[in-house]
């Protein structure tokens, strides 16, 4: 008999060939509904890390994705996160991922960027990008792919194995969030109000005083300590 496991791992493979057909670009009826690309396919206009005025050398554009490609000679600055230019408050965001096998990664929003923060993560939430097989977030059910990191855990994994394509959808309207991964809902929950405080108050963030507090900022992606390969495609995004 087969698994249900295995037979989400079955759909994946159809599905990820049917998301390599078109990639970065809108559909008239995405137009219409206001989508717009926050990645053209080709560079990293639109882009910058942290606290940078450009992104960083191992922040590259390889067969219509950014990739990030990090070794052992890196410097921080060369794999600091990546971050949008433009800063959206409610909005519904879309992305595809891979990574190399047992790596991770993290998209965050709400990033607030000021000298008075050294990294991304003081305030900006971050949905999990993680191999479900060796990575050793994927032991910890906080921090498994698709969960709100150190916050929501999921109640299944949904994620495709490492080298295999993932899309997810994170809307965030006037604080109700909700994440998809890979046609599933895994989180809903709603920031900033007492039950969010909490939650803060109880991860590594209640160190951070700028966490969770913004109601607008940029979109950004982990550039891990790790050596990793990970990649981002089809990055779409609509005001709210």
């Amino acid at each position: 008999m087969i698994s249900i496991a295995w037979l989400f791992i079955i759909c994946q493979l159809g599905s990820n060939q049917s998301w390599a057909q078109v990639i970065n670009k809108l559909t008239a009826k995405e137009k219409k509904e206001g989508w717009n690309l926050l990645f053209n396919g080709k560079n990293l206009m639109g882009w910058h890390s942290y606290l940078e005025n450009r992104p960083g050398v191992d922040w590259q554009v390889q067969n219509g994705s950014i990739v990030l490609i990090k070794n052992a000679k890196s410097s921080a600055r060369d794999y600091a996160d990546l971050v949008s230019d433009q800063e959206f408050g409610n909005f519904d965001l879309k992305v595809q991922w891979k990574l190399k096998p047992c790596t991770n990664s993290g998209i965050m929003f709400y990033v607030h960027e000021s000298p008075k923060y050294k990294e991304t993560y003081e305030t900006g939430p971050e949905m999990q990008v993680v191999d479900r097989n060796c990575s050793p977030d994927s032991k910890l059910l906080l921090h498994r792919a698709g969960v709100l990191y150190d916050l929501i855990s999921v109640d299944t994994e949904t994620v495709t194995l490492g080298g295999m394509w993932n899309q997810v959808e994170i809307i965030c309207d006037h604080g109700h969030l909700i994440f998809y991964l890979n046609g599933y809902k895994v989180v809903d929950t709603q920031l900033w109000n007492a039950h969010w405080k909490e939650l803060i108050a109880h991860s590594k963030f209640a160190r951070m005083p700028g966490f969770g507090t913004f109601h607008s900022g940029h979109i950004s992606f982990q550039g891990t300590e790790r050596e990793t390969q990970v990649w981002f495609r089809n990055i779409k995004i609509r005001k709210l």
